[in-house]
């Protein structure tokens, strides 16, 4: 748990009273967002603060136990079900540390008249840039051919220089982008730069996506994409969208990268495509279970590279999530609430 230990944290813990009581917030699961490498005290400033690094992301009788009678919680991933907040009546907001808000049942906190807030737009260039590093690295194998050279195989190598996988240069290459919203259109740009085509699929069209990509049925896409990136929200209409019968559709030796959600894709279609070929690399952020489980069908995929859901995650980005969650309890506690979800 956490507590103010410097004295810059101290001058921040300062007695914000709401009807002349303090307001007990709790955190309940706080590590990813903070590590170590950042403060609490913007929080801190604003009630009676409980930090615990983790507490479950499953349903657990441990949840609502520390919330206790707390009138504010901040979470990540941790679940808030109805059964925990019929548990905890002193509950009035939910501020999540992402712009994701799944994991809390909002329909029903609406119906306990709980606030819910999340945090968007904090990760627009950030989201982007490792949009953008995954391709790279299923081009040009960096990271690959680095570990090869750190096992000693440039060092017995006969020749001046040696490639062990397909090197492919992006530039004159389509891209096809589903979903252009501030993320996709972020990527849009540096493709762009790269003197890559820009195509996308979007379930709304705007004068910013025309202004740096073709707008195409997904269809099209699917058909004249040298890469696919999938910046969408997973919704009904989303969940599966890469499943066998787009695979089919796309071009033989397609690219395929995506750090929006795991459940865009069906794994074991991609895993199947990698097998075959059909599909030359897929680089994702996220899977569809994470932590990932040992038998995801993509950790046995030829060509595909998987980091742990870290898109997000430069300590710029958690800074500016610890600003607006702050921002977001203040506004609440002021009885002006913004970024609420569920109204």
């Amino acid at each position: 748990m956490w507590a103010p230990s410097n004295p810059i944290e101290k001058e921040y813990d300062r007695n914000n009273l709401i009807g002349g009581l303090r307001m007990k917030i709790v955190v309940l699961d706080g590590y990813t967002e903070n590590p170590g490498d950042i403060s609490w005290a913007p929080l801190a400033a604003l009630g009676d603060l409980t930090v615990y690094d983790r507490t479950s992301y499953d349903e657990s009788p441990r949840i609502r136990e520390r919330i206790g009678d707390a009138e504010i919680i901040v979470i990540n991933k941790t679940p808030i079900s109805p059964a925990t907040m019929d548990a905890c009546p002193n509950l009035r907001a939910v501020a999540v540390l992402a712009t994701g808000y799944n994991t809390v049942d909002a329909a029903y906190a609406r119906e306990k008249n709980i606030d819910v807030m999340n945090v968007p737009g904090y990760g627009t260039d950030n989201v982007s840039q490792n949009a953008i590093a995954l391709l790279l690295e299923a081009c040009s194998q960096v990271g690959h051919h680095d570990r090869s050279v750190h096992a000693g195989e440039w060092t017995s190598s006969i020749d001046f220089c040696y490639w062990q996988r397909p090197l492919i240069e992006v530039s004159g290459k389509t891209a096809g982008i589903i979903g252009l919203g501030r993320i996709g259109r972020a990527t849009a740009r540096v493709l762009r730069a790269l003197n890559v085509n820009v195509i996308a699929y979007s379930r709304t069209e705007t004068d910013e996506g025309r202004a740096v990509a073709d707008y195409v049925p997904l269809d099209t896409l699917f058909a004249r994409s040298d890469f696919i990136f999938l910046h969408c929200p997973l919704t009904p209409a989303t969940e599966g969208i890469v499943d066998a019968a787009a695979i089919a559709r796309m071009k033989d030796g397609v690219i395929i990268v995506n750090n929006g959600r795991g459940q865009l894709i069906v794994e074991q279609d991609l895993a199947a495509a990698l097998r075959s070929g059909k599909v030359a690399c897929a680089a994702v952020d996220v899977v569809s279970a994470e932590p990932i489980t040992a038998d995801n069908p993509l950790l046995c995929a030829p060509h595909c590279i998987i980091n742990p859901h870290i898109a997000w995650a430069t300590k710029e980005a958690r800074e500016r999530i610890m600003q607006i969650t702050a921002d977001n309890v203040r506004s609440f506690i002021d009885g002006r609430p913004q970024n609420v979800v569920n109204r």
